[in-house]
């Protein structure tokens, strides 16, 4: 039995920033959650190159923060005029991103100096990777709120708020 595939793609379409963003936003959030649990088993076995992959996860989150973070204000355009955005929403998200970008940034910052200790073999490098961890879970409850802000514009079924239609509940 041959099994086929058949991908529609079209090249003259392009991805608009509105859709960079939503594809971005989860390898920093992802990444960082990885990035703490393999870092933290690093330290509980002891293992040099556990620490190191898990430093370099948190690293690269880091980074891919950035254009998650700068294609945010452009996808804010594409969708602010659009029936059923709330301004009020897009705004909460946007204020929680302001904040976890810094704290990611921070972490990565942190991630970097602490696989250059371990590198040098100084002897911080334990209170850096403890601090890397702690920071990181700092960010990821704060990764948590963005991430359900963000989704919370465009899926009014995970809103607080949120009463399902007489249709719906049929």
């Amino acid at each position: 039995m041959i099994l086929k595939l058949r991908i529609n793609y079209n090249p003259n379409t392009t991805m608009n920033e509105a859709h960079l963003h939503i594809t971005l936003n989860h390898v920093p959030i992802i990444g960082s959650i990885i990035g703490v649990i393999i870092l933290a088993a690093g330290m509980f076995f002891k293992s040099r190159d556990t620490i190191r992959t898990a430093l370099f996860i948190l690293i690269v989150s880091a980074i891919a923060a950035i254009p998650t973070y700068l294609t945010g204000e452009e996808a804010e355009e594409t969708v602010e005029h659009m029936q059923g955005m709330s301004h009020d929403l897009i705004h909460e998200h946007e204020e929680k991103a302001e904040l976890y970008i810094w704290l990611i940034i921070g972490v990565g910052v942190l991630a970097a100096i602490s696989f250059f200790a371990d590198v040098k073999q100084m002897a911080m490098r334990k209170t850096l990777f403890i601090l890397t961890i702690v920071l990181g879970l700092v960010s990821i409850f704060v990764a948590r709120q963005v991430g359900t802000s963000g989704g919370e514009i465009n899926h009014p079924e995970i809103r607080s708020d949120f009463v399902p239609t007489a249709e719906a509940q049929e």
